[in-house]
C-alpha cells in the first residue's frame, strides 16, 4: 500500500490503534483504544506553560497506558478463566479445555463475534517461543475445547480473548500451563525486523514509542517479488498479536483498513498504528494467509521512551501539519 493510500485510510477513519488493552477504558477494541491527550485548554486548572504542559501530558498518557494493560490476570471485570486443563508433557496429544464464568460464578454462554470468531486463544511459552493462535469450540455451556499438543517443554501462558454479550467489550484472561520434558530456552535477546516462513519473507519497518502512536508496516515478498494476493484471514489481510517481554501483557489488533473497503490493497504492505504502553521490548506475531495457508511470523521490537517524542508530536500537531481530529480510530481486538 502506498503512502498516499495510507493517508487516505486515515481520512476515511480506517486506522486501527495498536495499544495494550485498557481496564475499563477503550483500547484494543472499542473499549480498547489509546488514551486521549489532554491539552491545557481541556484542563483549566493547569497553569503551567505550554511546553511543560506538553511534556506533562505525554508523561501522564504514557503512565496511564502503562497502568491499564490487560492479559495479566486469570480474572478481570467480573469474568474468570477456570478449570483449565491441558496435556502435561511435550508431544502428548490431548485437549486444552477451560470454562469462562461471570461475576456470579455462572458459565458465560453468550458472546459477541469479533474478527470472525467468538473467542481467540493464544498459547505461547513464557520466553516467547512456540506461539500459537487457535480457535476452540464451545459446548454452549461455558466450556471451550480444542485438540492440542505442545511442541516443547516449559511454562506456557494461555490467553482467552473474548467479548461477553452482557458486557459488549473485550476481556482477555490468562493462566499458565506447565509442560514436562527436556527444556531448552529460546530467549528473545535482540530486535528482529525480518522473518521468513515457508518461502515467504516479511520485513517490518517502523518504531514503537511509549505513549505515542506510530505506524508499523509489514511488507510481504516471495522469491524477492512483492506479494499482492494476500487472502482475508479473520476479516483482515493480517492479524497481529503483541506481548510485552517479561510479563507478557497482551495486545491483539488488526491492520488499517479491511478487505473489500475499496481502499485497502491485498499486499504487499500491511499497516498498523501502534502505541506501546511502556518502554521495553515487545514480541510481535503476525498471522497472514496466502494460497490457503496461514503463516505465523515472529518479530521483536524495542519501544523507546515516549515523553519527549510525544511532546514533539503534539507540537507538530499544533503547527497544523497533521490534524489528529481527522484520524478516526476503528475497533480492534
Amino acid at each position: 500500500m502506498h503512502t498516499a493510500t495510507r493517508v487516505g485510510l486515515f481520512a476515511a477513519g480506517a486506522a486501527v490503534v495498536f495499544t495494550v488493552a485498557l481496564v475499563g477504558a477503550p483500547l484494543v477494541i472499542p473499549a480498547d483504544a489509546s488514551a486521549a491527550w489532554t491539552s491545557n485548554e481541556e484542563n483549566p486548572m493547569d497553569t503551567t506553560d505550554a511546553g511543560h504542559g506538553a511534556h506533562a501530558g505525554a508523561a501522564a498518557s504514557a503512565s496511564a497506558a502503562a497502568d491499564d494493560v490487560r492479559g495479566l490476570s486469570v480474572s478481570h471485570r467480573g469474568y474468570a478463566l477456570t478449570a483449565l486443563g491441558a496435556p502435561g508433557a511435550a508431544g502428548e496429544a490431548g485437549d486444552i479445555a477451560f470454562t469462562l464464568t461471570d461475576a456470579a460464578g455462572d458459565p458465560v454462554t453468550e458472546y459477541e463475534t469479533a474478527h470472525d470468531k467468538q473467542l481467540h486463544l493464544i498459547v505461547v511459552r513464557t520466553d516467547g517461543a512456540h506461539f500459537r493462535h487457535v480457535h476452540p469450540v464451545t459446548d454452549g455451556r461455558g466450556t471451550w475445547t480444542i485438540p492440542f499438543a505442545f511442541d516443547a517443554a516449559g511454562t506456557y501462558r494461555v490467553f482467552a480473548d473474548f467479548m461477553p454479550a452482557a458486557l459488549g467489550d473485550t476481556v482477555t484472561l490468562t493462566s499458565t500451563v506447565e509442560v514436562a520434558g527436556a527444556f531448552t530456552p529460546e530467549p528473545r535477546t535482540s530486535d528482529v525486523a525480518i522473518a521468513t516462513s515457508d518461502g515467504v519473507t516479511v520485513e517490518l519497518e517502523g518504531a514503537l514509542v511509549a505513549g505515542a502512536e506510530r505506524e508499523l508496516v509489514f511488507t510481504v515478498t516471495r522469491d524477492g517479488e512483492p506479494v499482492t494476493t494476500l487472502e482475508p484471514y479473520l476479516g483482515a489481510y493480517g492479524h497481529l498479536v503483541a506481548l510485552r517481554q517479561g510479563d507478557l501483557a497482551y495486545l491483539h489488533v488488526h491492520p488499517m483498513g479491511e478487505p473489500g473497503d475499496g481502499v485497502t490493497e491485498s499486499g504487499p504492505e500491511i499497516s498498523f498504528m501502534a502505541t506501546a504502553p511502556t518502554p521495553g521490548r515487545y514480541l510481535l506475531y503476525l498471522d497472514l494467509q496466502l494460497d490457503g495457508r496461514v503463516l505465523s511470523l515472529p518479530f521483536v521490537v524495542t519501544a523507546t521512551g515516549g515523553a519527549a517524542d510525544a511532546a514533539g508530536g503534539a507540537a507538530h500537531d499544533e503547527s497544523g501539519s497533521h490534524d489528529d481530529a481527522e484520524v478516526a480510530h476503528g475497533e480492534d481486538h
